[in-house]
């Protein structure tokens, strides 16, 4: 069973108490008259798989204009052959509509407006402020200068506007080797903004193209198509993550130049998560060295990777929410995110028993033919979900760990001669431990009182540990993965000089249990379901299970104050 159980994106909110400051300017664009209405855009580059943080960008731009009552569009830039690839377009789609977003009938593609990105870089030569340089990419860097030095003028800076005309056409025609001319913007080599000096906007690249094939062997920058194609699509509010603040001055510099509309950009605080990386470079690289199962391992924190977890788009629109929208960057604790999707699972998820480190116990006083059918809860937080029936035998498993040979004072699970409840089944005793030849626990004999069946005894007497179980005759075998952070530091991206980040993996955070057992109800899911284990998690179906062999990733833990006290080296109550 998947589900979604927040409110559909598409259908209107309730007005907020207090609204962030793209939302506040918004409103008076629309107040003032500066714009009809509201366009925005989502334009990632199509050279890897979506990761959480573009979660944040895409619910910032369809959100925004869905509460405003507007439209977004989805433009892929794919300005660089040599990295793109259409396995990422399609991927990317397909997480934005996982998402619960629509861009409807506005897909686009910067590659769309090659033709007219060229034309415009004609008009800025013409109009004397572009030229063809002939600087490697070497010297470019040098004659740029630094922070506390002003650059150099290329020799080429003031070449004719006819010969730049004619080397640029001649760049097109694919005439010159690649490397050996770039177009670049003539603006300021002395500003104390690098990306004015001069940057480029054209550079020869004989690489076919995902859409174009062959039909271009040069390609224009990130800089001078982002401004433009938001310019020729009508956006009005251009919102771009922080590290884009400083390119802005070159974005207007372009559209003011070439007299055309100009939307209006800004810049919102990208997302920062503990124990997370986000750069695609690095979550390229731990694909490529295999320190990960592919971008959709559920350690990753790509939109596939989560979705393989279990996690679903209404927790992440939640944690989007949740967070907000601010000015200035900040580092959120991945427990908020694991928080949404407890909540949101919390509300709809089935539950289920499943054991994943089973110890047997038999049942000595039960018929050994005998079977009954139990009626459990589907979910106690919703009354129509109803009930189940779930086989209960004489031969059954419970958790190792709910069971001490010398448990201590509010160890509240079984023990020798301790009497516990069994989930919406019997109370049951332990009368006798069996150990194998290396002195470990293999095997419980236990007896059941007839008279508790459903879980509470008619003399009244009350028992404090209640196991979950599954029937060993009926349970169905199982691989359970359990995940915890993949990075060991709060801050994995900030390491000393010298140091990888590599070097901060965590080498536990994947834990295979081959031996769990779970009960046959679970059999009936389909892959990427969700549900609760009852006492342990959620937990979500694998795309690696099998008909006779299911395969559950666990997406988060519930709370164990037992298991945290334990960790802690201190006893408590039982959770």
């Amino acid at each position: 069973m998947t589900q979604d159980a927040s409110p559909a994106p598409d259908q209107p909110a309730e007005e907020s108490e207090s609204r962030n400051f793209l939302e506040v300017k918004i409103q008076e664009d629309l107040d003032s008259g500066k714009y009809p209405g509201v366009h925005t855009r989502f334009p990632p580059e199509p050279n890897g798989y979506l990761h959480i943080g573009h979660a944040k960008a895409i619910c910032v731009n369809f959100g925004l204009a869905r509460q405003f009552g507007g439209k977004t569009n989805l433009r892929f830039d794919d300005t660089n052959p040599v990295k793109e690839d259409e396995e990422y377009v399609r991927a990317i789609q397909e997480d934005v509509k996982w998402l619960g977003f629509d861009w409807e009938d506005r897909l686009f593609f910067t590659s769309d407006y090659f033709g007219r990105l060229y034309d415009s870089a004609v008009e800025l030569i013409r109009r004397g402020k572009a030229y063809v340089c002939s600087l490697s990419a070497e010297q470019v860097r040098e004659y740029r200068g630094g922070w506390n030095t002003v650059g150099r003028n290329s020799p080429d800076r003031d070449r004719p506007m006819e010969e730049s005309l004619d080397l640029f056409e001649r760049m097109k025609a694919g005439e010159f080797e690649d490397g050996a001319l770039t177009l670049r913007a003539k603006i300021d080599m002395a500003s104390p903004n690098m990306n004015l000096r001069d940057p480029p906007m054209y550079r020869i690249r004989r690489q076919s193209h995902h859409r174009t094939g062959n039909d271009w062997c040069i390609y224009p920058t990130y800089d001078w198509a982002h401004g433009l194609c938001d310019s020729f699509e009508g956006i009005t509010h251009s919102l771009c993550s922080l590290e884009f603040q400083d390119h802005r001055p070159l974005y207007d510099w372009f559209l003011e130049a070439l007299e055309v509309y100009q939307p209006e950009q800004t810049e919102f605080a990208r997302l920062r998560l503990t124990h997370t990386v986000m750069s695609k470079r690095k979550l390229l690289r731990l694909v490529e060295e295999q320190r990960v199962d592919g971008w959709d391992d559920p350690r990753m924190p790509t939109l596939s990777g989560l979705r393989r977890r279990g996690f679903t788009p209404a927790s992440l629109r939640s944690f989007c929410e949740r967070i907000g929208v601010a000015r200035f960057n900040s580092m959120i604790d991945l427990a908020v995110l694991e928080n949404c999707v407890r909540e949101d699972l919390n509300a709809w998820a089935p539950r289920r028993m499943a054991v994943l480190k089973p110890l047997k116990i038999v049942i000595t006083n039960y018929p050994e033919d005998q079977v009954e059918e139990m009626d459990a809860v589907n979910n106690p937080n919703d009354p129509d979900a109803g009930t189940r029936k779930v086989p209960f035998s004489r031969e059954l498993y419970i958790e190792q760990d709910d069971f001490l040979e010398d448990p201590p004072k509010k160890f509240f699970r079984l023990g020798p001669g301790r009497e516990v409840r069994l989930r919406y089944a019997y109370f049951v005793t332990c009368q006798e431990v069996i150990k194998n030849d290396a002195g470990e626990v293999t095997e419980l004999h236990c007896t059941y009182d007839p008279e508790t069946r459903g879980g509470d005894a008619p003399d009244g007497r009350k028992v404090k540990g209640t196991l979950h179980w599954v029937s060993a005759k009926h349970g169905i075998s199982s691989e359970v993965r359990l995940y915890e952070t993949l990075f060991q530091d709060e801050n994995p991206e900030d390491v000393e000089e010298g140091g990888d980040f590599i070097d901060g993996l965590n080498p536990d955070s994947k834990t295979v249990l081959s031996q769990a057992v779970v009960e046959p109800a679970l059999g009936e899911l389909e892959v990427g379901a969700q549900v609760q284990f009852e006492r342990t998690g959620y937990f979500s179906v694998d795309l690696d299970s099998q008909k006779n062999r299911l395969v559950f990733n666990r997406t988060v833990t519930l709370r164990d104050t037992w298991a945290k006290l334990v960790k802690k080296g201190k006893q408590g109550k039982q959770g």
